[in-house]
């Protein structure tokens, strides 16, 4: 016998590099253990860390899981039905998108004094009413989710900077894209998708953003900036105008006469609200958002997620 056929004759099976990991490996064990703590989002970044094989169960099958547990409504409309097909840029990706707020830095078009870093959110309310605030009329036939913005103050002479993110569905056969492409609107040359990396378009460039955007956000024409990438994540910032009481219900009717005489129903249908506390997970399937709030505590900052 040779001295490699005794060394594979030797070698128990508990000495393999993969063994430590055969149990943690089967997926059927990783679904009842994420099942089990609620899908939650610190533990599913530490599992996607820990080795290649596991990073790519979780970008197989994890994510995708987490998406649909955390907001189901949004994932069926994106997934156009079949949520275990595949989507633009990948579940980590959307994942990401759902949990984590872009931050912003100057662009061309949208000058701060401060770049905002990103930043795990705690919870964030998509719409695909607000969604149709931000396609031109010609391309009101998109499906795209928008967050509410996430707000920061920029100082006491300044107003606050809203940032907010979205996603398509289907970008690839989008109004929106064949309208970029048949303009020839160029990529923008520094920006990138903070959420799937790739290249993407200035919609201010490509004079595509409508007044009806700025009203949803509560901002001024012109005081707001955002990209799309190819995959369909959408990005971007805005001043914030502070709005009393009495101005906020004369904006909401304002709303209404403009044409959105159907959000209430909508909105019934329309928006998830995504809890980045695994431990306060009620997922909004039915319009009511009076079981969540902003105040929900958990999670915390997850440095993982970056580099999903």
């Amino acid at each position: 016998m040779s001295a490699a056929q005794r060394r594979r004759v030797n070698v128990h099976p508990s000495d393999e590099p993969e063994s430590d990991y055969s149990g943690i490996l089967n997926e059927g064990i990783l679904l009842l253990l994420f099942e089990s703590i609620k899908w939650d989002l610190q533990v599913l970044c530490l599992t996607a860390s820990v080795n290649r094989k596991l990073r790519a169960i979780a970008k197989r099958l994890l994510w995708r899981k987490l998406c649909v547990f955390r907001a189901p409504c949004m994932v069926a409309a994106l997934a156009n039905g079949a949520p275990n097909g595949r989507i633009g840029g990948g579940w980590d990706a959307l994942a990401k998108l759902m949990f984590f707020c872009s931050g912003c830095e100057s662009t061309r078009h949208f000058i701060v004094s401060r770049a905002i870093p990103g930043h795990f959110t705690q919870a964030s309310r998509f719409s695909k009413t607000s969604g149709r605030s931000f396609l031109a009329k010609k391309c009101r036939g998109d499906l795209l989710f928008v967050s509410d913005p996430c707000e920061h103050p920029m100082g006491d002479k300044e107003d606050d900077l809203g940032i907010f993110r979205g996603v398509f569905r289907g970008f690839m056969r989008s109004k929106t894209r064949a309208c970029l492409l048949r303009r020839q609107v160029p990529f923008d040359e520094r920006v990138r998708c903070p959420y799937c990396g790739t290249r993407v378009w200035s919609m201010t460039a490509a004079r595509l953003v409508p007044k009806s955007a700025a009203r949803r956000l509560g901002s001024g024409d012109r005081r707001l900036e955002y990209f799309v990438c190819v995959n369909g994540h959408l990005h971007g910032a805005c001043w914030l105008v502070p709005l009393s009481s009495d101005e906020e219900v004369c904006d909401v009717g304002e709303e209404d006469v403009d044409g959105d005489d159907d959000d209430v129903n909508e909105d019934h249908a329309g928006y998830d609200e995504v809890d980045g506390d695994a431990w306060s997970h009620q997922t909004v399937t039915n319009g009511s958002t009076s079981s969540l709030g902003e105040d929900v505590l958990g999670g915390g900052p997850i440095d993982l997620l970056l580099n999903l």
